[in-house]
């Protein structure tokens, strides 16, 4: 099952069920207005919500119309909380190490995982607005769940029968904001802007085999300019998977139905190694912030620039057949015009 949040309808936006090959779609107020409503009841309104998804997909949708992306909001235009983590560990040592930071051995055992804003998010054809191209404008392709409610100090086995939705994430960072924030000993806070999310979230089921193990098995594909930059394995190189970021973020809280927790930066190794630009035969990256520190390691400074106004990015997910599953984030980095 799919479903995606249009934008009209308030800033909570209008649910709808979305059909498998994104080119439909049905609002469902009878069932809940909103995703956030539908997921405060989701025993009750799963059942319901199937049975749209299933008729739109014999072709009995009455009332349904052409699904268009650019008129989504994020599925979850708000959230109660959103929880980001560092599931793929190399990308962490990689970004450490671009600014002179040690790597704890601990790292390794113990999730990485921050707060970061949820009052706004972005949806998947919305303007990356920023500041100034100085702060560094990067993207972090990443994959997030939305939970409903889950209990205080679950298990990690417990955790993942928790896991109701998955999604894509444009993790947006402001690399040149970081270090001196970071510094301060506090968290991310400015360096960390509004996430956009991709068109649709879907339920576990809509993955099939490529779920497992509460890990996604699926190259995460980016490009820039239109230019293919990375393709890793989101089922490679996952240190903690999401039933353990789960359990990891609710070690001493309850956390809320639709609670957003996030994979972090899909990031491959190379023989051992960081990886490597895929017109190198490598598979790529998920954010410039790897491949600056790549190049910092091998040329001693980087080469690649941050994203500059006007740039566009493009995530995105295929099934085996070549098929969308969230459709696309596809945005423009655009200049803040102060208001």
């Amino acid at each position: 099952m799919k479903l995606a949040s249009l934008k009209a309808g308030g800033r909570d936006g209008t649910l709808v069920v979305v059909s498998r090959d994104l080119t439909r779609a049905v609002a469902v107020p009878e069932i809940a207005e909103t995703l956030q409503s539908a997921l405060d009841r989701w025993e009750e309104t799963e059942p319901a919500l199937r049975i749209i998804a299933e008729r739109l997909e014999a072709g009995h949708g009455e009332g349904a119309v052409p699904f268009d992306p650019a008129t989504c909001a994020a599925p979850l235009p708000r959230a109660y909380q959103w929880c980001d983590g560092s599931a793929y560990v190399n990308h962490v040592e990689l970004v450490r190490k671009a600014r002179g930071a040690e790597m704890p051995p601990s790292f390794w055992t113990d999730p990485l995982m921050y707060q970061g804003g949820s009052d706004r998010f972005i949806g998947p054809c919305d303007p990356i607005e920023a500041i100034s191209e100085d702060h560094g404008i990067d993207l972090e392709a990443e994959i997030a769940v939305i939970t409903d409610d889950v209990p205080m100090a679950v298990t990690p086995e417990a955790a993942g029968r928790h896991i109701k939705l998955l999604m894509l994430v444009n993790d947006v960072s402001l690399r040149g904001l970081i270090p001196a924030e970071l510094a301060k000993g506090f968290g991310f806070l400015q360096s960390k802007p509004a996430s956009s999310f991709s068109p649709v979230a879907v339920t576990p089921d809509e993955l099939g085999d490529a779920w497992r193990d509460h890990t996604v098995h699926r190259p995460l594909l980016s490009w820039i300019n239109g230019r293919e930059f990375g393709r890793p394995e989101a089922g490679v190189d996952m240190t903690f998977d999401f039933a353990r970021l789960i359990a990891h973020a609710a070690a001493t809280r309850h956390l809320g139905a639709g609670t957003v927790v996030g994979s972090g930066t899909v990031s491959n190794r190379l023989d051992g190694g960081p990886g490597k630009p895929i017109d190198q035969g490598g598979v790529g990256y998920s954010c410039l912030a790897e491949v600056r520190t790549v190049e910092t390691i091998l040329d001693g400074k980087p080469a690649t620039p941050f994203l500059r106004f006007g740039d566009r990015v493009r995530i995105e997910m295929m099934d085996a057949q070549g098929r969308s599953i969230f459709g696309a984030i596809d945005q423009t980095v655009m200049p803040y015009g102060r208001r």
